[in-house]
């Protein structure tokens, strides 16, 4: 049987462990004692990622990652009632630990309840803030399972992940000429003017249902008195669409090649990358089934709807791992504002034992 207090403790304790992302050894050291004394098996691989597995055939995947975003360094859970809430300085850090508790949670019970079960591997992932990159570098050949399910999503069990968008990351360095700002500033070339001129020229925020441009950073100049000589700027767009993909690189390839034009002294250098790649669920897939079907029996309404957000599932699907991505009880991510809900969690604790099931 699920334990409330037992899991709301083990939660509480893996949110004080500071894991943001490239710096998840201690939580991984943390996760392979627990999985290790319900006696699983636990490797690493190259990267890093944690591999636990058991004896049996059909293994099914149960995953989450283990870093967390910024800030995310001392967390102090506060529990009131049915919500767990960091003190307001911090994210909380329920993404994704309310998914690796739950995890946890569920294989106690099944070990304490001793009652027969589908054998599992649990896969918990490092860099899955910044691009997916654990589940990318993941050793498939360490993986037996065909099925997966992903405790990765906003919001109670039942919000299952329908779509997920095509990621692409773009980093631009704007090269000028520097010159004294208040001697000689006609033998500068800004790079801070060309590269907002760059920035004005492109798409902002929400494009449509499917598609999202955003600009996240910038840096540039050194003193405030110099005609500034360099410039980045990164940024990123995603979509649902395979057509608008293209289109927004097209835009972003136009507004470059007009700076350049303009400004033909300077140097403007583009870096592209495909951090994730978009997928859509099918209803009739058999991990799909399964999860709906086993929430029905929980008297629960599988509300499927499509994501701005990659996942690690992501990834996975492309390694041929057919994956589906449930919620995991926590609200507004990547925020200071983040909560998790109690009986949520405890309901995706409860799917998790579920589907263990031999039966599903």
């Amino acid at each position: 049987m699920i334990n409330q207090e037992r899991l709301v403790n083990a939660f509480c304790e893996l949110v004080k462990i500071d894991s943001p992302s490239d710096e998840e050894e201690d939580v991984a050291r943390h996760l392979t004692e627990r999985l290790e004394s319900l006696g699983f098996s636990v490797a690493r691989d190259a990267h890093g990622n944690l591999i636990a597995s058991e004896d049996g055939d059909d293994p099914l995947m149960l995953s989450a990652h283990m870093d967390t975003v910024e800030p995310g360094r001392s967390i102090k859970p506060q529990v009131d009632g049915d919500i767990i809430r960091s003190d307001g300085t911090t994210i909380l850090g329920g993404d994704c630990k309310a998914g690796v508790a739950a995890i946890l949670e569920a294989l106690a019970s099944a070990k304490e309840d001793d009652s027969p079960r589908r054998p599992v591997q649990v896969v918990f992932t490092r860099g899955e803030e910044i691009g997916l990159i654990g589940a990318a570098n993941l050793d498939y050949s360490m993986i037996y399972c065909k099925e997966a399910v992903v405790f990765d999503g906003n919001g109670p069990v039942n919000t299952i992940t329908g779509s997920s968008p095509t990621y692409m990351a773009f980093d631009i360095t704007v090269t000028g000429r520097g010159a004294h700002a208040g001697v000689e500033p006609e033998n500068g070339i800004s790079a801070i003017r060309i590269a907002s001129e760059i920035i004005g020229d492109l798409p902002n925020g929400r494009l449509d249902e499917e598609s999202t441009f955003n600009v996240g950073l910038v840096s540039g100049g050194t003193v405030r008195n110099a005609v500034p000589v360099e410039v980045t700027f990164a940024g990123e767009y995603r979509s649902r669409n395979t057509e608008t993909v293209a289109l927004l690189e097209l835009q972003l390839t136009e507004a470059l090649d007009k700076a350049r034009a303009k400004y033909q002294e300077a140097t403007i250098k583009q870096e592209l990358e495909m951090l994730f790649q978009m997928y859509t669920l099918d209803p009739n897939e058999p991990v799909v089934r399964m999860v709906t079907d086993m929430l029905k029996d929980m008297k629960m309404v599988p509300d499927i709807k499509p994501s701005g957000g990659g996942t690690d599932a992501n990834q996975m699907r492309l390694n041929g791992i057919d994956c589906i991505v449930v919620g995991m009880a926590t609200n507004a991510m990547h925020t200071v504002k983040e909560y998790v809900v109690v009986p949520d969690l405890m309901a995706t604790a409860l799917l998790c034992q579920n589907l263990m099931n031999p039966n599903q």
